[in-house]
């Protein structure tokens, strides 16, 4: 069979056909500064560190994407919230910038050129395309305006905000989409393949169906028709079943799958409409022995492989800072045994 490179790799299961192997996706944004011999914090600080450490990583576990994304609290930032720093996990947002429901009626979206830290990670996405091309996919981040407003108002404020101001809620989307689609653009002009459009509210999980329908889901139908890319929509861990006949109304080309439902259920439901990101659940991948990695990418590739569609990866989109370097070499490894396209039905059944 024909050897393909990562792009190609990739295009062949996002059009429901099955490549040499599962595509795997090691969307790890941490561990970069192990590479470097860094903390995360000055890591984090230039896009030439970033850029580096996705480029090492890519070569050591050969897998098939480089992640342009930092860390979540960057886009809050850019609105005037604070981001916390820790030594051993994800920077995360402060107390919420908007205060009251009322300052919205004041609130404008921020200048992509004013933030820092959104022009630190155009630079990064630069510096990748620099140096891969069109050799393999990359990769850059939104949060959705409807799961934005988490960080912005708080999540008590913001579902008084769903349930009593319904005209706040529509100014806030309507804020938070032009912001959304100039930032996924300026993404994919800096050399970004794809946005992943972050939306874990949508989640059942999170959010009664009912009420996503009636307000989410046109946000996403909006924001996601005025990319200029494709994108996959990932609900951070969340559930999808309940979802997907809205998802695959919603524009999106693919979609992060959360631990918590079967990768069989989930790839029937999605009935070669959506390819499936997925599913290894990153927090009890702290805790796997090597035997037990091979174990779970196996099972996910039994369930989700077969006719392409798939692409293997963590379930959250971000590998925990206490995964082991170890573990992520038997996950790879896993994958490049069990992966290559014939599936065997002896081999990852």
């Amino acid at each position: 069979m024909k050897t393909y490179n990562s792009m190609e790799r990739v295009l062949t299961t996002l059009g429901h056909q099955e490549p040499d192997r599962v595509p795997f996706f090691l969307l790890a944004t941490m561990h970069g500064a192990r590479e470097l011999g860094m903390g995360i914090r000055e890591y984090f600080s230039r896009a030439e560190h970033v850029a580096a450490g996705q480029l090492r990583l890519r070569a050591r576990y050969r897998h098939d994407c480089l992640y342009g994304f930092s860390f979540a609290p960057l886009e809050i930032e850019a609105w005037g919230g604070e981001v916390i720093y820790y030594d051993d996990g994800p920077p995360n947002s402060g107390e919420p910038p908007v205060k009251s429901l009322e300052e919205i009626l004041r609130l404008q979206p921020p200048r992509l050129e004013d933030a820092v830290g959104l022009q630190r990670t155009l630079a990064t996405l630069r510096l990748l395309k620099q140096q891969s091309g069109d050799e393999v996919p990359i990769l850059g981040v939104v949060m959705s305006p409807f799961s934005l407003p988490v960080m912005q108002l708080g999540f008590e404020l913001y579902l008084d905000l769903m349930e009593e101001r319904p005209d706040l809620f529509r100014r806030l989307m309507a804020i938070n989409e032009e912001f959304c689609v100039a930032w996924a653009n300026a993404q994919l002009d800096a050399g970004a393949t794809a946005i992943c459009y972050f939306d874990p509210v949508a989640s059942p999980t999170i959010l009664p169906r009912d009420r996503y329908e009636r307000s989410g889901f046109a946000v996403a139908q909006s924001t996601l028709s005025r990319i200029k890319g494709p994108t996959a929509t990932h609900l951070a861990s969340g559930r999808c079943l309940g979802i997907m006949d809205l998802l695959k109304k919603s524009g999106t080309a693919a979609l992060g799958v959360s631990s918590l439902e079967d990768l069989a259920e989930v790839k029937k439901a999605a009935a070669g409409k959506i390819s499936i990101i997925g599913n290894l659940n990153g927090i009890q991948m702290r805790h796997w022995s090597n035997d037990e990695a091979r174990a779970k990418v196996r099972e996910a590739i039994a369930k989700g492989g077969r006719g392409g569609g798939f692409i293997l990866a963590d379930n959250h989109g971000e590998i925990p800072w206490q995964v082991s370097d170890e573990l992520l070499m038997a996950v790879s490894d896993a994958v490049h045994s069990y992966g290559h396209y014939p599936l065997n039905r002896g081999e990852v059944s």
